[in-house]
Order: structure tokens, then C-alpha cells, then sequence
């Protein structure tokens, strides 16, 4: 199993839509192959500041999920949205 963490700071007032096209994203990663689980965490002291951590059987299915269409095209809905691009990290026990 193995955690992917994907940091994002988003621009100011942009919240409400960033939380609605991530719980598209959300509802579409539930179906990808691999996928365990995972939880959206906002900042405590920075809430522009979103970090989502993710679980998922082995780095070849989070690779899979990575490069489809549908995650492409909900980061292209975020992406005009974000201050800067997102960081991903892969950690493995």
C-alpha cells in the first residue's frame, strides 16, 4: 500500500469552488482501480492551503489514475485556480 500526498494552495475566494470540483474528483477517484481511501485536509492556519492524502494498493495504480482523462480534466477545471502547481508525494511503508 502506499499514501499519495498532493499539497495545493489555492487563490483567495476560490474555496467553495475548489471544494465543489474536488468532490467531483472524489467521486470519481472512488471507482479508479487501487483506490482505498483518502481525506481532503484544509490548513488550521492557512485555509488556502489544501492538502489530500490518499491511499492506494501499490504506485502502479495511483500511476493509472494519474493519467486518465477524468483527472486530467478536473485539473484543468482547478488549475486556473491555483497558486502555483500542485506537489506530490509518494510514501510507501
Amino acid at each position: 500500500m502506499i499514501k499519495v500526498i498532493i499539497e495545493r494552495h489555492i487563490a483567495e475566494g476560490m474555496e467553495s469552488t475548489y471544494e465543489q470540483i474536488m468532490k467531483n474528483m472524489l467521486r470519481t477517484m472512488v471507482e479508479a482501480p487501487g483506490y482505498t481511501s483518502g481525506v481532503n485536509y484544509k490548513d488550521a492556519k492557512n485555509s488556502l492551503h489544501r492538502v489530500i492524502i490518499t491511499n492506494w494498493q501499490d504506485e502502479a495504480a495511483w500511476d493509472m489514475w494519474k493519467h486518465t482523462e477524468q483527472r486530467a480534466a478536473l485539473l484543468a477545471a482547478i488549475k486556473p485556480i491555483l497558486m502555483g502547481e500542485e506537489k506530490i508525494t509518494i510514501l510507501t511503508a
